[in-house]
């Protein structure tokens, strides 16, 4: 877009440049980093200031064991069964568009991962990955009061998405990852988290591998007209 102040230019360019990325470096991600983009997520709004986010910063060999752990559960048809999301993320009931554009995502992303319909060991390995935060160095979980109802989780989005796009401004990548719920049990003993507290999702986040094919994938966006409605 042409004619933009820089700051508006600046800003949009975080934003738009912000996706789901499901390859890491090793590369390191320095703990003042990780401070300044939460110092900068930390200014979402929220209803009365109540700021309901809590998160929990996973890194080395703390990192490392969570994902063993939930990949020995994840790995195990029958372990793997007694782990349950404590919330519907997802419509019980799928229609279109949404279930469209859910199909088209998952067969994109396999179709640059060479795997076919079918190939339920690739397809449980592909998944999988999201339990070893992509090999990202950086863990983030994210936690909020029981006692918080939905217009917190309202503000817990704003959150996630200034965390996403303070790290894209630092030329960093992340990947929001509701995947980590179905083993809320797993991840919430490791974190030492009291009981009055539930999971909201993971996210990873580190420096995107430039050369893996995952990260070629660029998911579609309705146009304005299709979402939105003016009235004069």
């Amino acid at each position: 877009m042409t004619g933009l102040p820089e700051t508006a230019a600046i800003v949009d360019a975080a934003i738009t440049s912000r996706r789901s990325v499901r390859a890491f470096l090793p590369t390191p991600v320095p703990k003042h980093v990780i401070e300044d983009i939460l110092h900068v997520a930390s200014r979402a709004p929220s209803g009365t200031n109540t700021q309901p986010w809590k998160v929990h910063v996973l890194t080395g060999a703390s990192r490392e064991t969570l994902s063993r752990k939930i990949l020995a559960a994840y790995d195990d048809p029958a372990v793997a069964a007694t782990h349950q999301e404590e919330y519907a993320y997802y419509p019980r009931e799928w229609v279109s568009p949404y279930i469209d554009r859910r199909r088209k995502i998952g067969w994109d992303l396999y179709g640059l991962l060479g795997i076919a319909k079918g190939d339920k060991a690739r397809m449980h390995a592909q998944h999988g990955r999201n339990y070893a935060f992509f090999d990202a160095p950086v863990g983030l979980m994210f936690t909020v009061d029981r006692v918080m109802e939905r217009g917190s989780w309202l503000d817990y989005g704003m959150f996630l998405q200034n965390v996403m796009v303070a790290a894209r401004a630092r030329g960093l990548d992340t990947c929001p990852q509701a995947a980590f719920t179905q083993f809320h049990r797993i991840i919430m003993e490791h974190l030492g988290a009291p009981p009055q507290e539930m999971l909201v999702c993971g996210m990873s986040l580190g420096h995107a591998d430039p050369d893996a094919v995952e990260n070629r994938l660029q998911t579609e966006r309705a146009a304005v007209e299709v979402f939105a409605k003016f009235l004069e």
